[in-house]
């Protein structure tokens, strides 16, 4: 089966107001559109021109719909998510569990008796979020922690008051105790030091660490109380141009800043916040689920494989994903298991090997192809990308 998807659009306060439609053509409506999800996730999955969710379509038929190898290897759940994200205000500092973690976690939360969909939930189901997000256009983020001796050379530019603690902190190479002491300070003792930072950050000159500045100068006037801010001291700026990419495994601390990108995940919705917002925070958990590690070059290239085949290597056993640059001539990608097609740019026709199925894409559409598929083809103007089990 090659079937067109009808998708959900969450609506969360970061989103663009313009992004999702432009790609997509329809009229803005001047409300946040924040992520189009293109999946089986129970919470908002995408449906088939049947009228079946995709969601019910694999719990009914895990072994036709994936395939008996992908249905057995991921217990019968379809193993990734893809989103069209667009960030037109910074996202929550956050980390996802590990497997391991996750199955921990939700089993704690489930026999505490916490509704699945309740705010202060942390584990919404019992699986991992490992993602990467491919940026459509120029896009901002924190990614990582920084070597600590360019955040300390940072800290020694920037000369803000009150920082003293945290520099020397990080001097003796004490990162973890940096991150878990600010994250849990009380907002009114973090004010006057988020003021500071933001004070300094007007009054640097610099060229080295002019991008870091400006970000935090921006993230100290939205975010005036917020521990996160001083979080987001150590780690990784990263602007991402067109199909750049990051990937965040588990426990990578991250905030996306702003912009359009195609990402994809496992099929997952554990989020463990630490700053930026007002959703729910737990400090304790989330650094007991933090990769401490610093994150020298955090920014992903993909890799061709093929002529007009890019596919971007992350070893992650819930995804592949492939960027395609379509031509009318057709094009045949190797990709087995559940396949999701999205098209970001142009129209493609997307079939299957060994079927007369074919599908027509516009901009912001996709395509589900059934895991015994054959190869899928794909051909039109523009590009998309191909998500797989492998």
């Amino acid at each position: 089966m090659v079937a067109r998807l009808q998708n959900t659009i969450r609506d969360y306060a970061w989103g663009s107001r313009t992004a999702i439609p432009e790609l997509t053509g329809v009229e803005p409506d001047g409300s946040p559109q924040a992520e189009l999800w293109m999946g089986a996730h129970e919470s908002a999955p995408s449906v088939l021109p049947s009228g079946e969710s995709l969601y019910d379509l694999v719990s009914s038929r895990p072994s036709e719909v994936l395939g008996a190898e992908v249905a057995e290897q991921f217990d019968g759940r379809f193993p990734f998510l893809a989103k069209i994200l667009a960030a037109e205000q910074p996202l929550s500092i956050q980390a996802h569990p590990s497997r391991e973690q996750a199955i921990d976690g939700y089993a704690r939360d489930e026999a505490a008796g916490i509704p699945r969909d309740a705010a202060d939930r942390n584990y919404k189901d019992a699986w991992p979020k490992p993602e990467i997000l491919i940026a459509l256009g120029p896009f901002d983020a924190l990614v990582g922690f920084r070597p600590l001796e360019q955040t300390v050379a940072l800290l020694d530019a920037l000369d803000a008051k009150g920082l003293d603690d945290l520099t020397d902190l990080l001097r003796n190479g004490k990162l973890q105790d940096a991150f878990t002491e600010f994250m849990g300070t009380d907002r009114d003792a973090i004010r006057p030091l988020v003021a500071a930072l933001g004070e300094a950050c007007r009054a640097y000159r610099g060229d080295t660490f002019a991008l870091e500045a400006d970000s935090l100068e921006r993230l100290c006037e939205e975010f005036p109380d917020d521990p996160g801010v001083l979080a987001a001291l150590l780690l990784n700026r990263v602007r991402l141009e067109r199909f750049q990419a990051v990937y965040l495994p588990a426990g990578n601390v991250h905030a996306y800043l702003r912009g359009t990108g195609f990402e994809v995940m496992a099929n997952s919705d554990n989020v463990l916040r630490g700053g930026l917002t007002r959703k729910h925070v737990d400090v304790a958990e989330l650094g007991s689920v933090v990769d401490f590690e610093p994150l020298a070059s955090p920014v992903l290239e993909g890799t061709p494989v093929a002529p007009g085949i890019t596919a971007y290597e992350t070893g992650c056993e819930y995804f592949a994903v492939r960027r395609i640059e379509l031509t009318e001539d057709g094009l045949e990608v190797p990709a087995a298991g559940p396949r999701i097609v999205a098209c970001v740019d142009g129209s493609a026709v997307v079939g299957a090997q060994g079927t007369e199925d074919a599908v027509a894409l516009s901009a912001g559409q996709s395509a589900f192809l059934e895991g015994p598929e054959g190869p899928c083809t794909l051909r039109g103007s523009g590009t998309a990308f191909v998500v797989s089990a492998r």
